[in-house]
């Protein structure tokens, strides 16, 4: 996500603490927070792709999902 995207998450943030929101701006904030939410995830679920297990046998596997 972009560093303007997260500083105007921030910025709207701030100003639902001091003052409150306009619907418009509500609807802006929920919008901006689900693509943040959904870029965190995508970038830990490529972590966890890349995460190798390393038994004490010296043999390595990547992690599974859970089922």
């Amino acid at each position: 996500m972009e560093k303007e995207k997260i500083d105007r998450i921030n910025e709207l943030a701030r100003k639902r603490k001091a003052e409150g929101l306009t619907p418009e701006e509500q609807a802006e904030q929920e919008t901006l927070r689900k693509e943040y939410i959904a870029g965190f995830r995508n970038n830990l679920q490529e972590l966890l792709d890349s995460v190798v297990v390393q038994n004490p046998d010296g043999t390595r596997r990547r992690l599974q999902k859970k089922a």
